[in-house]
C-alpha cells in the first residue's frame, strides 16, 4: 500500500486560499475522522498551518486518495474544490519520505530553519493518533523524520543565524554588551516588532524592562504582558538615564529622539554605553545621535544586513542538511522494505510450520509405541525439511527487496504457498 503526501504550502498557493483552508486545532481531529471513513486510506495524518495544508497517507490508490481528501476539506472549510485542485502537488513513497523529512526539518518552511514546524508536526501527528488514524507505517514515518530533524539541529547551524529583525536585534547587543543578562531595556512605542525584539532580549535575561507609548493604556497593557514598567511618554528621555537598551517602533513621521536630548542624559551616565534598535520607518531616532561617544545605534537597514548574511548562512547549512536527509531517506526505505516482507516471511514460516506439525502428529498417531528418540528423530527431521524449503523463497524475497522488485515476489509468494488460507 503506497505512501503518499498531498497538499498546498506557501509556494503552490496564495495566502487567501491558504487561509481559507486552514483548520483550527479544535476541529482538525473531526475532519482526520471524516477522511479516514471514507475509506480511501488505510492510514491518514493531516497537518493544517498558516502556510501548509497537507494529507500524508497510506492508500492503494493514492490518486483517489487525495481527490476524496481535499474533496472533503473543502466541503468541511465552505470551499469550492475546484478552486483548490490547481495549487496541489503529489508525492508519492520515496519523494513522500523525502518531502516529510524536510518538512519537520524545516527545510521546506517559508522561513528557512524555523523551529516552529517541527512542533506543529508534532501536535498533528498526536492528534491524528488520538483520532486512531495512525497504522505502522506513518508512525515509523513521523517518528524518523522527528529523529531527522533533531539530527539535522544537532550536526548543522541551520537555526544558529537569525533571520528575522527582532532577533537581529539581539545578536548585535550581544556584540556591544558581552553579557545581556541584567541589561535594563526600554521600548519606545509598544509595536509588535518591537516587542517580539523585547521578548528574545528577555529570553537572553535582560531585565527590568520599561515601555513607554504615546498612548497610555497601550504602554500599560505591554507593560503587564512583559512583566515590566509602563512610562509616560514625556519621559522617555529622562528614562533613558538608567537603561542600557533602547528599542524604538512608534511610527511617528519624524524622530522622537534627538541628540541633544540623548546627549543630556549620557552626562549622567558617566560612560556606560547605551545601544539604540531603532525599526521604525522613518527612524525614530535623529541620524546624529549615532555620533556621540558610547553611544550605538542601529536602523532598519542595519538590521537587514545582519538578516541577509545570515539567511546566507542559513542557505549554505541547508546544503548540509539536504545531504543529511538524502541518506536518511536511503536509511528509512531499506528499513521499510525489510519490514515489508517481513510478514510474509512471518506468515510464509507459519504455514509450513502447521503443516510440519499436523503431518507429524499423524505419522505419531500411527506409531503409538514409538520410543522417544523415534519421536525426537521426526521432529528434527520435519523441521529440518522444512528449512530447506524456506531457504529458497525467504532468499528470493531478501534479494528482492534490495532490488526494489519485493512487491511483486510476495504476491508470488503469498500465491504458491496460499498464504492467508488455513492449512
Amino acid at each position: 500500500m503506497p505512501l503518499f503526501i498531498s497538499g498546498l504550502n506557501h509556494r503552490t498557493a496564495p495566502v487567501e486560499l491558504r487561509e481559507q483552508l486552514a483548520v483550527e486545532e479544535s476541529k482538525l481531529r473531526d475532519l482526520v475522522r471524516d477522511v479516514h471513513v471514507l475509506g480511501v486510506a488505510g492510514e491518514l495524518v493531516i497537518i493544517s498551518t498558516c502556510n501548509r495544508v497537507e494529507v500524508y497517507g497510506v492508500a492503494d490508490t493514492p490518486g483517489e486518495a487525495r481527490a476524496a481528501a481535499f474533496r472533503e476539506l473543502a466541503r468541511f472549510r465552505g470551499v469550492d474544490a475546484a478552486l483548490v485542485e490547481p495549487h496541489l502537488y503529489t508525492h508519492v513513497d520515496a519523494d513522500a519520505v523525502r518531502h516529510a523529512f524536510r518538512v519537520a526539518a524545516s527545510l521546506d518552511s517559508m522561513m528557512l530553519g524555523e523551529p516552529q514546524i517541527l512542533g506543529q508536526v508534532k501536535e498533528a501527528f498526536a492528534l491524528a493518533q488520538s483520532a486512531q488514524t495512525v497504522g505502522p507505517l506513518l508512525h515509523a514515518l513521523f517518528s524518523q523524520a522527528f529523529a531527522v530533524a533533531k539530527k539535522v539541529r544537532t550536526e548543522t547551524e541551520i537555526g544558529h543565524h537569525a533571520v528575522s529583525v527582532s532577533f537581529a536585534a539581539v545578536e548585535l547587543a550581544k556584540k556591544i554588551f558581552s553579557s545581556l543578562a541584567g541589561r535594563a531595556v526600554l521600548l519606545v512605542g509598544a509595536g509588535e516588532m518591537s516587542e517580539l525584539a523585547a521578548r528574545h532580549l528577555l529570553d537572553q535575561g535582560a531585565f527590568p524592562i520599561y515601555i513607554t507609548n504615546r498612548t497610555w493604556s497601550r504602554a500599560q497593557e505591554l507593560a503587564r504582558r512583559l512583566a515590566g514598567t509602563a512610562v509616560p511618554f514625556d519621559d522617555r528621555v529622562a528614562a533613558m538615564a538608567d537603561v542600557d537598551i533602547v528599542i524604538t517602533s512608534t511610527g511617528a513621521p519624524e524622530a522622537v529622539i534627538t541628540r541633544a536630548g540623548v546627549a543630556a542624559i549620557m552626562a549622567e551616565r558617566r560612560g556606560r554605553p547605551l545601544f539604540f534598535i531603532d525599526i521604525a520607518v522613518p527612524r525614530d531616532v535623529d541620524a546624529s545621535v549615532d555620533t556621540l561617544d558610547d553611544v550605538y545605534c542601529y536602523d532598519i537597514d542595519d538590521l537587514k544586513q545582519v538578516v541577509d548574511a545570515n539567511m546566507r548562512e542559513r542557505l549554505r547549512e541547508a546544503q548540509r542538511a539536504e545531504g543529511l536527509v538524502d541518506r536518511e531517506v536511503a536509511k528509512f526505505l531499506a528499513r521499510l522494505s525489510d519490514l515489508e516482507v517481513v510478514p510474509t516471511i512471518v506468515s510464509l514460516r507459519e504455514r509450513l510450520e502447521a503443516i510440519r506439525v499436523a503431518e507429524v502428529q499423524r505419522a505419531l498417531a500411527r506409531l503409538p509405541a514409538a520410543a522417544p528418540e523415534t519421536r525426537e528423530a521426526l521432529e528434527a527431521l520435519s523441521s529440518a525439511i522444512v528449512n530447506k524449503i524456506l531457504h529458497a523463497p525467504i532468499t528470493k524475497l531478501r534479494e528482492s527487496r534490495r532490488a526494489g522488485q519485493h512487491r511483486s515476489w510476495m504476491d508470488v509468494v503469498h500465491e504458491l504457498f496460499g498464504l492467508g488460507r488455513k492449512a
